[in-house]
């Protein structure tokens, strides 16, 4: 049975596709931010402090992943007050968060009553195991992200290209900065049901690294980024349901791949501009 005759029969594989599709769509947008405003290193900050709130959540008998959400949102107002009020101790106080989330985590998961979580699932990923219920919440978290880039894509436009300009604009940098890091941290909940918590970066920044080589202008890298987010998601589906490998690190042994093929081959090289 090929990949394409499995979707059509098994109902486990649709909600995979879907997934990687919403996810993709998410990846090409907040993904293109966060390369051009060079923030690769807060994303990976936050997204290394979920595991905390997931932890709590397991232990109080709650969904994973509205302690993910909380914990995600919190950690990127912090990391923005950080950035803000300590640039010399800012990768300091980044690390120590990332350490006390994924130690906060552990031990919560493991003194959960009942223990019986497995704790690979979040951190590499299980896209298979995507329920009906968590598309809709994918989806609605998709809506907001791509809602909040169309009402504010010049402001974040200016942000992302000259901070100081968009002061002298009269834009409000470090209110933008947050709900900026907000929208990372909504990504990154995202995609831990996709590849998981170890592997975010690699679909949140690859993409968009790579299409940042080809686009001309941040809505082309966009839309770009979402394309081959698109090809990578539902290629490392097929191979990983046609090989019986794991889907989330087939999913960034992927991303990683096409972007050195995009490095070392020939390209427009173009430096992404406004608009």
């Amino acid at each position: 049975m090929t990949f394409f005759d499995a979707i059509a029969q098994h109902a486990f594989l649709q909600h995979a596709l879907v997934g990687g599709v919403l996810a993709s769509i998410t990846c090409g947008i907040v993904g293109s931010f966060v390369v051009v405003r060079r923030i690769g290193y807060l994303a990976g900050g936050i997204a290394h402090a979920v595991l905390g709130g997931m932890g709590i959540a397991f232990f109080l008998g709650k969904a994973p992943l509205s302690g993910a959400l909380i914990s995600a949102l919190l950690a990127a107002v912090l990391i923005s007050f950080v950035t803000r009020r300590g640039h010399q101790q800012e990768d300091t106080i980044i690390s120590a968060l990332w350490a006390v989330g994924m130690a906060t985590g552990i031990l919560f998961i493991a003194k959960t009553p009942g223990y019986n979580v497995d704790l690979m699932s979040y951190l590499f990923g299980n896209v298979l195991m995507i329920s009906h219920q968590d598309l809709w919440l994918i989806a609605g978290l998709d809506g907001c992200i791509v809602l909040f880039s169309l009402l504010f894509f010049k402001q974040l436009l200016a942000l992302c290209y000259d901070p100081e300009f968009a002061t002298l604009r009269g834009i409000h940098v470090d209110t933008l900065n947050t709900l900026l890091l907000c929208m990372v941290a909504i990504t990154v909940v995202i995609l831990i049901q996709i590849v998981g918590l170890i592997l975010v970066i690699a679909l949140l920044t690859l993409p968009a690294a790579t299409a940042r080589l080809y686009a001309a202008t941040l809505l082309g890298m966009m839309f770009l980024a979402t394309l081959i987010g698109l090809g990578i998601t539902t290629g490392g589906l097929a191979l990983s349901y046609t090989y019986n490998l794991p889907t989330g690190a087939t999913m960034a042994l992927l991303s990683g791949l096409c972007y050195l093929l995009a490095i070392m081959l020939p390209s427009r090289q173009f430096r992404t501009t406004q608009g």
